[in-house]
């Protein structure tokens, strides 16, 4: 992982998330960003995922898994999308933005991991710290790091993960997947 962002940086990223989602909820067009006006680190390419949620309950969540654009406007562009464009959900509405929390994650560049069968595979991934993605072909599936939280059964989030995929629980250990790992440095709204 790079060096991790500032408290003030995060603070920035909530705050661009923050006001991203109320334009384009409100139907105003986004201002181009002054990337310049960021600190160095919101000016890097890097991947990140934005979560939405009202009383702790999914409400959206947009990410990339590869960065292709700096931070700042990733971040935008996801909160965004996780508003308005999460196929899970109907566009989030006026009267929800004042309940809504943002939440943001920072991945690290995914890292293959390999493994000669699915104990195996257990055995190599570690609960509460490490994202994995599913590949099979042209799908990918992800959980970031935070899904352990709700699924702490390394079999079951590998179950659920596999059913993303493929809408198949038992895939992963039928199938010989392509899996990366990754890290993320999570921040949120504090209220």
């Amino acid at each position: 992982m790079p060096e991790p962002l500032t408290d003030g940086e995060q603070r920035l990223l909530l705050q661009l998330a923050r006001e991203s989602i109320e334009l384009a909820v409100w139907g105003k067009k986004l201002p181009k960003l002054n990337l310049n006006s960021f600190p160095q680190a919101l000016q890097a390419n890097r991947a990140s995922f934005v979560t939405l949620t009202i009383q702790d309950q999914l409400r959206g969540c947009i990410g990339a898994l590869e960065a292709y654009q700096p931070l700042a406007e990733d971040v935008r562009e996801h909160a965004v999308a996780a508003a308005l464009q999460d196929p899970r959900f109907p566009p989030v509405v006026k009267d929800e933005l004042n309940r809504i929390k943002i939440e943001v994650s920072v991945l690290s560049a995914p890292q293959a991991l390999p493994y000669e069968s699915s104990e195996d595979l257990i055995k190599k991934i570690k609960p509460h710290v490490d994202g994995v993605i599913l590949k099979h072909g042209e799908r990918k599936a992800t959980f970031l790091p935070q899904v352990w939280q709700k699924i702490p059964n390394p079999q079951e989030f590998m179950n659920r993960l596999s059913y993303k995929l493929i809408g198949r629980e038992n895939f992963w250990r039928e199938t010989k997947l392509q899996v990366f790992t990754y890290q993320v440095e999570e921040f949120q709204e504090l209220n």
